[in-house]
């Protein structure tokens, strides 16, 4: 029998969106504040390093085969194999050393696997779709970053769409045509949620 969470004490906050929605920056910008509480999610994927990346700081990189067998043993609270052999996932650990620290869990991942989590805990989760002002914008802002091949950013685009159907399934739906102002109300959001 597999050990389930048990949320006690702690909350979950998933932030999703489509690749360069800007829910990264809310993320981070949310962890700069003291009074909410907050600890990041790691999460951990098979990819490979980008840039500067570190294990254990950015992502915790596995093997294709090594997430494989961490999805046999019931170690993950949500995975999904996004492309072929490229595994993203929250491992159950990860979410169990955040509440033991006595704080709120941050996510900033993939849309299906934001909705898996809020199924699974739906009254301890709040569940916000970060949406980008249009798909234009955001072939604008993944091109700026250079990390990504033309043909990367293309099955970016095109996941993007799907993902945007999905928003009205999420809790609450954050336009970021206006990063101030973006901020601002996930800072408004995630406090009442904490504190309710």
């Amino acid at each position: 029998m597999t050990e389930q969470i048990n949320p006690k004490n702690g909350k979950l906050i998933v932030f999703s969106a489509p690749s360069g929605s800007g829910k990264t920056t809310i993320v981070k910008h949310l962890l700069s504040l003291d009074a909410l509480n907050l600890e990041f999610s790691i999460s951990a994927t098979s990819r490979d390093k980008r840039g500067e990346e570190v294990h254990g700081k950015d992502y915790y990189f596995l093997s294709a085969q090594e997430f494989k067998n961490k999805i046999k043993n019931d170690e993950f609270l949500e995975w999904e194999e996004v492309y072929r052999d490229n595994f993203y996932g929250t491992l159950k650990t990860e979410v169990e050393r955040i509440w033991a620290q006595g704080k709120h869990v941050i996510f900033d991942i993939d849309v299906s696997g934001g909705l898996r989590i809020k199924r699974k805990f739906p009254d301890e989760t709040l569940a916000v779709f970060v949406k980008p002002p249009s798909i234009d914008a955001l072939k604008i802002r993944l091109k700026k970053r250079q990390t990504e091949s033309s043909d990367k950013i293309n099955m970016r685009i095109a996941k993007a769409s799907a993902e945007l159907a999905t928003a009205p399934l999420f809790d609450v739906i954050i336009e970021n045509d206006d990063l101030k102002k973006a901020l601002t109300e996930a800072e408004v959001l995630v406090s009442n949620f904490i504190n309710n």
